[in-house]
């Protein structure tokens, strides 16, 4: 999950970066539906290779579809970056992020201790 995490902090921080562009569509995903395509998937995400010569190591695009945003008031330019509900995704996102750093942390932490103690 923390994937998923730093891949939707990549589309807000995207979004919000292209507010001020015109005809820019503000996209998304939903966390709960990533989660799930991530527990059914088997080991890591495939490789892809760009030409028939390169080493296997390029990553395909996450396999989560992308939500579009659709505003609550339309802008003249065609631009659907919502700054308010960006900045409030971005900083529930960044929390849940590093909720989940920590928590994965915390399972090294003890496995380290464990260690330590079986010697």
């Amino acid at each position: 999950m923390l994937g998923v995490r730093a891949y939707r902090q990549q589309l807000l921080a995207s979004n919000i970066a292209n507010a001020d562009t015109p005809g820019y569509k503000a996209v998304d995903i939903d966390i709960e539906e990533a989660a799930q395509i991530v527990k059914g998937a088997s080991g890591s995400l495939p490789l892809a290779t760009t030409a028939t010569g390169h080493l296997s190591g390029g990553m395909q695009a996450p396999p989560f579809p992308l939500k579009y945003h659709v505003p609550y008031q339309t802008a003249a330019d065609g631009n659907t970056v919502e700054m308010d509900a960006e900045r409030q995704k971005f900083s529930e996102n960044s929390l849940m992020y590093q909720f989940s750093l920590d928590r994965v942390s915390g399972h090294f932490k003890h496995f380290m201790e464990l260690m330590q103690n079986l010697r």
